[in-house]
């Protein structure tokens, strides 16, 4: 099955996201993907971190819900959503959840962030927990597309960092597992490309990364490096900076030949 990442440099204005990402769905569709992910925040980049609960949806729909719908239908491919605000009981937060759409326009599962970021280096500063709630449950799905049928889990971004959350999704093991994303420049310089790469060893399968990046409207810079990983954890298609798509194969074959050199998954004793 092949398989793409979008990466935006999204900007506060929701209309203008919406025309980029629909523009670079239709390019990924038009190089053959069958499952194309979008970023995190794909669909606002705010000046003022409380922006996003402005445009805040109810579950199950809203214009960016609609939008992820109608392009899956129009396209007749599976979209992982990126990630989008979705409004709580709770007055100032929200849920920064990942929705994953069918073919046919229905949506397939949604996935709610479990890890908030927060970074504090004495310069700089930021916590998501001012304005997120977390989640609390591993997702996972069956994706079809023709013959071929993937195990396609669900992370977002500041997760990288925690490796029981990638264990909880390989039982049963994933083909697959995407990480929607907008890691800051200075970590993601860091730790991006080193941390995809070690939960793509670790369990045995392909990592889809769609990031943002590049300098946004409100002075922030994100790192990008949009890229997909095979379960050796080699990179098998990168888009440094800027607008782009990264397409690549997932070969089941190759899954399982790893898998069977080094079947580190059937040792797990804990």
């Amino acid at each position: 099955m092949k398989i793409a990442a979008v990466q935006m440099v999204s900007t506060p204005d929701w209309p203008d996201n919406r025309d980029a990402a629909a523009r670079l769905i239709r390019q990924a569709a038009a190089a053959g993907a069958a499952l194309v992910a979008l970023p995190e925040y794909f669909c606002v980049m705010g000046r003022r971190d409380t922006d996003k609960l402005e445009l805040a949806e109810a579950p199950g729909g809203g214009p960016i819900q609609d939008f992820l719908a109608d392009t899956a239908r129009d396209c007749g491919l599976w979209i992982v959503g990126g990630t989008l605000p979705l409004r709580t009981q709770v007055p100032g937060q929200a849920l920064n959840r990942c929705c994953v759409f069918a073919p046919d326009g229905r949506q397939a599962a949604h996935y709610d962030k479990i890890h908030l970021f927060a970074f504090d280096n004495g310069r700089e500063s930021y916590d998501e927990g001012r304005t997120l709630q977390a989640g609390n449950a591993p997702v996972a799905l069956d994706v079809r597309a023709g013959a071929a049928t993937l195990r396609v889990g669900l992370s977002i971004c500041y997760d990288l960092r925690f490796p029981e959350l990638y264990r909880a999704l390989m039982q049963p093991p994933c083909d697959l597992i995407c990480v929607p994303a907008a890691f800051t420049h200075t970590t993601g310089r860091a730790h991006w490309e080193l941390l995809l790469r070690a939960r793509a060893v670790e369990n045995q399968c392909y990592l889809l990364a769609a990031a943002q990046g590049g300098t946004h409207p409100n002075g922030r810079r994100t790192w990008g490096h949009s890229m997909v990983v095979d379960p050796w954890g080699e990179i098998v298609a990168l888009c440094e900076e800027g607008e782009g798509v990264v397409v690549a194969e997932v070969d089941p074959a190759r899954i399982a030949q790893v898998r069977m050199q080094l079947p580190a998954l059937a040792h797990r004793r804990l």
